[in-house]
């Protein structure tokens, strides 16, 4: 049962940060920061659920990560891998609508087989909207979306002066999911890192210096209580 005691932001974002260090500080291998921080990303969404929070979006794999180490970066697909075939079962249970964000084509067939069987096992669940941002950028999000304009205007679909944000919006990967009204960031890093940067425009921002894998339910309360306790304004003060 939701808690009522927040007014929980419709959507909230999650730039999944210190993994790595969370590792580091225990002497384990980075590869034990990412195991730890997944099963951080599975309680956090029944937390945020919970909390009343409609729709959640993480950041799991950027089109930087690639530059990694090969070792980490295997590791990070070997764990994707099994984090798509586990959440099948998992999305079931919870009645969870799960969506990739992202270029999916670079990825092995397995992986691409196993997103195509998430996203239509779940289409039709009614919790938590969860967005999972794999081989993901913004600029690379918004770089396609333009070109799928260019076709539609080269093939006489469109005019140019007929484009707006609204046209521009509906070709990004989040098309038909509301912008975020709340980022949040672990680890004390104060960045967008070409995360959503279009669907931010008027997100408040919430920064914690906690590690991604030691992030829990009080943790987002208190991000709540912060976009709580913001006055939105909207234009130029």
């Amino acid at each position: 049962m939701k808690q009522a005691e927040q007014k929980a932001p419709r959507h909230v974002a999650i730039i999944l940060d210190g993994n790595g260090r969370w590792a580091k500080k225990r002497l384990l291998p980075r590869k034990a920061g990412h195991v730890a921080g997944s099963k951080t990303v599975e309680q956090i969404c029944e937390d945020a659920y919970d909390l009343g929070i409609e729709y959640l979006t993480v950041y799991a794999f950027s089109t930087e990560n690639w530059k990694r180490p090969e070792d980490e970066v295997e590791a990070l697909m070997r764990l994707l891998r099994q984090y798509l075939k586990d959440c099948i079962k998992r999305s079931t249970k919870n009645n969870m609508c799960v969506r990739v964000l992202g270029d999916i084509t670079p990825l092995q067939e397995d992986m691409k087989r196993s997103i195509r069987e998430l996203e239509e096992a779940t289409k039709n669940n009614t919790g938590l909207h969860f967005q999972v941002a794999l081989n993901y950028g913004s600029r690379d999000e918004m770089l396609r979306g333009m070109r799928q304009l260019c076709r539609q205007v080269k093939e006489g679909q469109l005019e140019p002066e007929d484009i707006d944000e609204e046209q521009f919006a509906a070709c990004l990967d989040t098309r038909g999911i509301p912008e975020p009204d709340l980022l949040i960031r672990t680890s004390g890093e104060k960045r967008l890192s070409n995360f959503l940067l279009w669907q931010l425009a008027y997100t408040e921002f919430y920064f914690t210096d906690v590690l991604w894998p030691d992030f829990n339910k009080q943790e987002l309360s208190k991000a709540i209580d912060y976009y709580n306790g913001r006055e939105r304004r909207f234009g130029a003060v």
